[in-house]
């Protein structure tokens, strides 16, 4: 048996990734801001196996511990943390509001920071996989983007940095840096015709898969993935 968590799980590419490890035998617990959200895309992956729907905010540590433990009383183990919850606000710098700034920053890396630190005793009992969901937006920088492109630089070099320190245990772990993807992000509505030309979130599942089966001397520390040809 082995036992995912993925953060921001009731949509998109972690919805994908949900579906993907659920096809793959995983037991997988999906967390979301609201109960809602998160039973209603439960009840849609339940058909795929066994799922667990948590109402969480990564930018409030003990909710992410919370829902940790949770995923601990039902299942008894956690082998890999998916960090996917991530937003987006964009704006020149002289436009750019200190709350936006805020909640892009403690959204895409202080939440990644609190559901890492919140895992990371589970994960150094089963020698998992801890996965940062972070962007082509982590290398490549763009006007407009000051909040969403300090957060993704940022967490590009924090996955890194953890990636070192954890080599020792027999943690694995990788940041995934996708271009575009037909997700819900930014508040877009994904259209199947529209958007055929990106990455789907199932493409998303089925790479955190292939990953994850990687032999156990090989580590994936960092891969960007990006649609083969580019719209227009």
């Amino acid at each position: 048996m082995k036992v995912a968590l993925i953060t921001g799980g009731s949509k998109g590419i972690g919805y994908g990734i949900a579906e993907s490890l659920l096809k793959n035998g995983y037991k997988v617990a999906i967390t979301s801001r609201t109960l809602e959200s998160a039973n209603q895309a439960a009840a849609q992956l339940v058909a795929h196996g066994d799922i667990l729907a948590i109402e969480a905010n990564v930018k409030d540590f003990n909710s992410q511990y919370d829902a940790v433990k949770l995923v601990i009383e039902k299942w008894g183990q956690l082998d890999v943390l998916i960090a996917n919850a991530g937003l987006g606000h964009f704006a020149p710098i002289d436009e750019l509001s200190i709350a936006d700034w805020n909640d892009t920053i403690d959204t895409n890396l202080t939440g990644v920071f609190y559901s890492i630190k919140a895992s990371i005793e589970e994960i150094k009992k089963t020698k998992g996989h801890i996965f940062t969901i972070s962007s082509l937006a982590g290398t490549n920088f763009f006007a407009g983007g000051a909040a969403y492109n300090a957060s993704k630089f940022g967490l590009t070099g924090f996955t890194q940095s953890v990636m070192l320190d954890l080599r020792k245990y027999g943690i694995k772990v990788s940041t995934i840096m996708p271009g575009s993807v037909a997700s819900h992000f930014n508040d877009h509505n994904p259209d199947s015709e529209k958007d055929a030309w990106k990455i789907q979130p199932e493409d998303m599942g089925k790479l955190i898969v292939d990953l994850l089966a990687m032999p156990a001397r090989t580590l994936p520390s960092k891969i960007e993935i990006r649609p083969t040809i580019p719209n227009g």
